[in-house]
């Protein structure tokens, strides 16, 4: 197996997000990189490189061009127009009927971001960029025929939408490298998001595509966040329909449990037929999660990597959530050390 990671992640360093009615210090943190990172080189998993640089064509295939355009000037143009230079954060948000865009430097974060959970700092698009690039170094290893590649993104990805960012999310890494794997041939990508939360950007930008399927095991949303997506019954638009597959689950769900589901999940990635899978990864459903009410033991990631693995698939791990830090690099080997073991 092979690892990518960069130094360059710990450039986004958010000062605090908006929680519940509370500015607080942010769950997401560039120390959740760097535990992962040692946890991994004790595992003795395999060589860790830096990632290839691949240009701004990959997430043009993904991403709105105005947008990235936000994206790369929205700290310059935001303390250039008096904004606090601690973060980005809007003050008004577009959301539902109010789709006017307005583009002053104060104002555009409103419009593009969904939440109150991802603040832009001066380095944030450094960081996002270097994190796409692990995803697609993650991808190119596949096409060269690896097995097993695990792409340490921070930020992570899976709630970027093809015009927004929003739950600590930026650009879209797994989707970034999914559309890659496409368009270097393979006429079938699966996604297989195994976060607490729902991937909402991966699903809205492949939502009405029948060349990926997406399949996400997460909390309900009725009471979990992303709360406007996610549901059982959002199975894809026009191509895409019977592509995506929602499945929700209840607060405190066991080992047993999930794995069950598991299998139903690999049992429709199995009867899609795809060339390669991408597997986005988040250990928000261990116990211990801050942000979580799942209720998996340690003992369950090495399950889930073996049941994976079994698939036989060529599979890039992107790293997306968990946020129990002092678990989350025995988690994230353990799953790895499952995968490897199978593959």
């Amino acid at each position: 197996m092979i690892t990518i990671a960069s130094p360059e992640h710990a450039q986004h360093r958010a000062p605090h997000e908006f929680l519940d009615g509370r500015l607080i210090p942010p769950y997401e943190s560039p120390e959740r990189a760097e535990i992962i990172l040692a946890a991994v080189e004790r595992a003795g998993l395999g060589p860790i490189v830096r990632p290839r640089a691949f240009g701004d064509a990959p997430l043009h295939a993904v991403h709105a061009p105005d947008f990235l355009g936000y994206l790369e000037h929205a700290y310059g143009r935001w303390v250039a127009a008096g904004g606090d230079p601690a973060a980005v954060l809007p003050s008004t948000l577009a959301v539902r009927w109010m789709d006017r865009r307005c583009l002053h430097p104060l104002v555009a974060p409103g419009y593009y971001s969904f939440d109150l959970s991802a603040p832009i700092v001066a380095g944030t698009y450094r960081a996002a960029r270097a994190s796409a690039d692990i995803a697609l170094t993650g991808a190119a290893l596949l096409l060269e025929g690896e097995p097993l590649a695990f792409a340490l993104c921070r930020p992570p990805g899976h709630n970027a939408g093809s015009d927004m960012y929003g739950g600590y999310c930026y650009l879209n890494n797994a989707a970034i490298a999914a559309e890659q794997l496409v368009r270097s041939g393979a006429a079938r990508v699966a996604i297989l998001d195994i976060d607490f939360h729902h991937g909402n950007g991966t699903q809205q930008i492949f939502y009405g595509r029948d060349d990926v399927l997406f399949v996400s095991i997460h909390a309900d949303p009725a009471r979990e966040y992303p709360y406007f997506g996610g549901y059982a019954d959002e199975r894809g638009t026009g191509a895409g329909t019977g592509f995506n597959l929602n499945l929700p689950l209840e607060a405190g769900v066991d080992d047993a449990r999930y794995l069950a589901v598991l299998d139903q999940a690999l049992a429709a990635i199995q009867a899609f037929g795809p060339r390669f899978l991408v597997l986005s990864a988040g250990f928000d459903t261990f116990g211990g999660d801050p942000i979580g009410d799942f209720a998996l033991a340690a003992a369950a990631y090495p399950a889930i990597g073996r049941r994976i693995a079994a698939l036989g698939l060529p599979t890039l791990v992107v790293q997306e959530g968990g946020y129990a830090v002092a678990a989350l690099g025995e988690n994230a080997a353990s799953l790895l050390r499952g995968m490897a073991a199978e593959a």
